[in-house]
């Protein structure tokens, strides 16, 4: 007999909301565009035929909504992937958790979740500017060291590989995209995410503190593993793609590639290539 999950572990409000997205079921459309700035949700919902609900509370914003007839949600959820996990646990939990009952439903609800993000690159042929679809997600962060993720042989090994590369104490994650939302944004570049558990050391950057691994980035940039090839930098999709399997949504990161790591350069519009991104989401989603 399944038992009702603990009110330690599935918390909610005095309101009946979530604990973090402070949300109730009804609130959020099935089809989530997610960003990691919270006023980033602005500037997608500002394009809405019609906003239903707007709330707030820490870094989690949600504005739910219409477009061209399709009810669409945007919720922001801050940087690193212990935010992505909690974002992901608590949606997860508003369509497939019975508030009431505190039991799972036996009828599970399939979500679409498109993130929009920005990224740094490190491929020459990624300027800043550049639009990228991940493919794959390579997780250098240890969120999955908490949860049994089944991994195909091909995302085993290219996690090996840039273990051996980057001499790594630990062993990476790797997940595969969603191939039907892939498929439907296959007009974009491709390539194989790296997600970090920050953004200066590990992203192989220097202010102060001199990093484990000065050369990171051209020992990824050079590596070319099937299917592809390491394409960027972010704090965010392995989670993303992680949580999405084991959950049973359907995942896809897009990144606005705003700098290019190999040549130094920042974009001079940074806010121009995501407005960019948002379009092409908003015409295909």
């Amino acid at each position: 007999m399944v038992k009702p999950l603990a009110e330690s572990d599935f918390i909610l409000n005095k309101d009946g909301s979530i604990y973090h997205l402070n949300l109730k079921p009804g609130q959020v459309a099935e089809t989530v565009i997610a960003v990691g700035d919270p006023e980033r949700v602005q500037e997608i919902s500002k394009h809405f035929d019609k906003v239903e609900l707007r709330i707030r509370k820490r870094e989690f914003v949600t504005h739910t909504g219409w477009f061209k007839g399709k009810r669409l949600s945007v919720i922001s959820t801050g940087m690193g992937t212990d935010n992505v996990e909690i974002f992901i646990t608590e949606l997860d939990a508003l369509f497939n958790v019975d508030f009431s009952t505190r039991l799972p439903k036996k009828k599970l609800t399939r979500l679409t979740i498109i993130r929009v993000g920005t990224s740094g690159g490190m491929q020459v042929s990624l300027p800043a500017g550049s639009l990228l679809a991940s493919s794959f997600a390579l997780g250098l962060d240890t969120l999955m060291a908490f949860y049994q993720l089944p991994q195909s042989r091909e995302e085993s090994s290219i996690a090996k590989v840039a273990k051996e590369r980057l001499d790594l104490p630990f062993l990476p994650y790797c997940v595969q995209a969603s191939e039907n939302l892939l498929e439907r944004f296959a007009d974009l570049p491709q390539g194989i995410t790296v997600t970090c558990p920050g953004f200066y050391g590990p992203q192989g950057r220097v202010v102060r503190i001199s990093p484990r691994i000065p050369d990171m980035i051209s020992k990824l940039s050079g590596l070319e593993v099937n299917p592809g090839f390491f394409s960027n930098f972010e704090m965010e999709t392995a989670g993303y793609y992680a949580m999405g399997r084991l959950l049973g949504h359907d995942m896809l990161s897009l990144n606005a590639i705003v700098a290019n790591r190999i040549t130094n350069r920042f974009s001079d519009a940074p806010e121009k290539v995501v407005e960019k991104l948002i379009s092409i989401v908003l015409k295909k989603i």
